[in-house]
């Protein structure tokens, strides 16, 4: 808003500059919300790539680690134990999908214990699913804090196609 003056030269109201201030402010916050959520979103996925790190690597990885079959010989909830075909010795398979007894699985034995993890590519997904838990839940903090929709929709895709993948890869 504006008004005339006695020399008819127009000035401007005090009104005026404090809106572009606040235009300038509510665009600062926008930036910040913005940074703010691809900084969480960056975190749940750096997280669930370090938690997947480790076992991914013993899955992967020929290097320094002892490949065989195993044979299961008791499973339980959680775990099932069997013995290596080249060693005979007994070692544990850390599990949540239930196996039957007799069955053998390509395993390799983790560095300085008796644990084993799954190897080819069903262990490689198996043991990546906490990097797949995070990039759903990625994928709900781009679509909602950031209305990044399709973006959010491909990330959330990949990572059920990923879980399908380990649970169809498994049995």
């Amino acid at each position: 808003m504006s008004a005339t003056g006695a020399t008819g030269a127009t000035r401007t109201v005090p009104r005026e500059r404090a809106r572009r201030t606040g235009r300038g402010a509510h665009g600062a916050l926008r930036v910040a919300r913005s940074a703010f959520v691809w900084l969480l979103a960056a975190f749940l996925v750096a997280a669930g790539g370090w938690a997947s790190y480790d076992p991914v690597r013993d899955a992967v990885m020929a290097e320094g680690r002892e490949r065989s079959t195993m044979t299961l010989v008791a499973c339980g909830r959680d775990a099932c134990t069997g013995t290596l075909a080249s060693t005979g010795e007994t070692v544990v398979l850390r599990q949540v999908i239930a196996r039957e007894e007799g069955e053998r699985v390509d395993v390799a034995l983790r560095p300085g214990g008796d644990e084993a993890v799954r190897t080819g590519a069903a262990g490689a997904l198996y043991a990546a699913l906490p990097l797949m838990g995070a990039l759903l839940m990625a994928a709900v903090v781009i679509g909602g804090g950031l209305r990044l929709y399709r973006t959010a929709w491909a990330m959330a895709g990949g990572a059920l196609a990923a879980l399908l993948a380990t649970f169809a890869l498994w049995i």
